[in-house]
């Protein structure tokens, strides 16, 4: 075993056992064992991407040593907030995982989520409108005049385009309630795949009723009342590509003798790239859409870790944020790649000193600035907020003195915090994008 992943794999269970988190890998890595034992395929996606006892668990398939990734991006010290481990399962035959979970743990001690679905405009009008005997044609008009997550509401101008009578105290009536429902819960659904597993009875916790669907149950709690009151919560998810993917292989092994799982797939097939490179990939997970496929002839990706940049740089954050464009002239080799130091150029060497990832602006204030991880990771959760909360100034003269205090010049130290700022908003984690990748 190399010292470095020693090292890494001690670091994280150091962490591990400080916070008294071994409990939760060790379910969610009986959940994946017992997945595994039925032959389905499964894989953990996410932050947990970035941790090592992850992947030898062989809850994710992404090395984090292979990819340089952050464990202080899935577990911090400083939040002690629960991990949260995302995990795919094929959507055919995930129900097999849920009811195992119920069997296993008891219907006492297990139950998904619910999620509280809130009035929108064109919601809040058909339900206001029915209620005060509109008739069905005009209240469909009406919600037809709005988009669907419109938080506006029916403005007059779209009621004096229908040539519709304002001063009709119903219809006014109906529009100012419909303008108050708006973001009031209306019912509770359920969530895609939250399991809350306890160690007491959940019953005698929170409320459980009956789901729709046949053997489940739900809790009348949503995931951030799970998340305020640390229960410990399993994504087990369906993604419809697994159940592809498992065909395929099947396919593979039943005509061809090749028996092949996601961990033995070959990494680098330069005939898969070739294909990639010319855009041939309608039906492929993530790298299907009209602005991937464009895209992709533009990136030419040769390697796994050029997937990884291709999928969180197609993005509306990346895009906005004016980093596509300077990506490609340095990749082309059109646009001079240069780094003030070699400490820089350890983090953001890989994406040519363009920061796409939010592990990428931890870093950067690790090594320049002297954060330690939970620092970084604070940093990281209140960069998406900066422009909201303008609760940047404690970070802003943290990084700016210890950037100077290592040597850098005020000027770049102002520079690099008003970059981060503004990358903060868009940055998608590399995590995610590998094991989308």
């Amino acid at each position: 075993l190399p010292d470095s992943v020693r090292a890494t794999l001690e670091h994280e269970l150091r962490l591990i056992e400080k916070l008294g988190y071994a409990p939760y890998f060790l379910t969610v890595n009986s959940i994946v064992r017992f997945a595994r034992s039925r032959d389905i395929l499964c894989q953990g996606r996410g932050s947990a991407a970035n941790s090592a006892v992850c992947f030898v668990l062989g809850i994710t398939s992404i090395d984090p040593g292979r990819n340089d990734l952050l464990f202080e991006r899935f577990v911090s010290e400083e939040r002690r907030e629960p991990p949260d481990i995302d995990v795919d399962f094929e959507h055919e035959r995930r129900e097999i995982v849920m009811q195992w979970i119920f069997d296993t743990y008891g219907r006492d001690h297990a139950a998904l989520c619910s999620t509280v679905v809130r009035y929108r405009t064109k919601g809040a009008i058909r339900d206001v409108g029915k209620a005060l005997g509109l008739p069905e044609d005009l209240i469909r008009t009406l919600s037809g005049q709005v988009w669907g997550w419109s938080e506006e509401g029916v403005a007059e101008r779209h009621v004096a385009e229908l040539n519709l009578n304002l001063s009709d105290r119903r219809l006014r009536l109906a529009l100012d309630l419909a303008r108050q429902l708006m973001g009031a819960p209306r019912h509770l659904s359920q969530h895609p795949g939250g399991f809350v597993l306890t160690h007491d009875r959940l019953d005698d916790l929170v409320p459980i009723e009956p789901a729709a669907m046949v053997d489940r149950q739900v809790i009348e709690w949503d995931k951030d009342d799970i998340d305020a009151l640390r229960f410990m919560k399993v994504d087990v998810l369906a993604l419809g590509m697994l159940t592809c993917m498992k065909r395929g292989l099947d396919l593979l092994a039943e005509h061809k003798g090749v028996k092949l799982d996601l961990a033995t797939i070959p990494a680098e097939d330069p005939r898969t790239y070739a294909m990639i490179r010319k855009a041939d990939t309608l039906g492929t997970f993530q790298i299907e859409s009209r602005a991937q496929m464009s895209m992709l002839p533009r990136m030419k990706p040769r390697t796994f870790y050029d997937l990884v940049i291709e999928v969180a740089i197609v993005r509306p954050g990346p895009i906005q944020g004016d980093m596509v464009h300077p990506y490609l002239r340095r990749r082309d080799g059109k646009e001079a790649v240069t780094f003030p130091t070699p400490e820089l150029e350890r983090v953001l060497g890989k994406t040519l000193g363009v920061p796409l990832f939010q592990e990428q602006a931890m870093q950067v204030s690790m090594v320049c600035a002297g954060f330690s991880a939970g620092e970084a990771d604070q940093l990281r959760r209140a960069m998406a907020t900066f422009k909201h909360t303008g609760g940047a100034s404690k970070f802003r003269d943290k990084l700016i003195i210890g950037m100077i205090a290592n040597g850098y010049t005020p000027e770049f130290a102002e520079k690099t915090f008003s970059q981060l700022e503004g990358f903060g908003s868009y940055g998608f984690p590399e995590s995610h994008a590998a094991s989308f990748a």
